[in-house]
């Protein structure tokens, strides 16, 4: 039996389908997004607000979040667990991450809400 020494992140075909999926979602949105205001949903505020109060805009505006936070999360995980060596500093550097993204994700989630 060879007795390797495994480094780095390695995490294999999920996280690379993750980030790919999560990819193309903020992609499709991001063309949707541009095509609204082509078409007018942004010309006023009135206009923008009455769009965005769309459930379905609001959905596809909730999952690009969470798009956008995995797909961080799963780049930036990595960049830690390639280049950080000291397990307690990685850590503290995951929970930093994880935390911040949750917040923001929460802090977009209400703005999206609230309109």
């Amino acid at each position: 039996m060879v007795n390797r020494k495994i480094v780095g992140a390695h995490y294999g075909l999920k996280d690379w389908l993750a980030q790919r999926i999560t990819g193309v979602m903020m992609a499709i949105y991001a063309v949707l997004m541009a095509v609204a205001l082509v078409s007018g949903a942004g010309s006023s505020h009135e206009s923008w607000k009455e769009f965005m109060s769309c459930g379905l805009v609001r959905f596809a505006s909730f999952l690009f979040i969470v798009s956008l936070c995995w797909h961080a999360w799963v780049g930036v995980r990595d960049i830690w667990m390639d280049y950080i060596q000291p397990a307690g500093i990685k850590l503290v550097m995951h929970v930093l991450t994880l935390s911040a993204l949750i917040g923001y994700a929460g802090w977009a989630t209400q703005i999206i809400w609230r309109l």
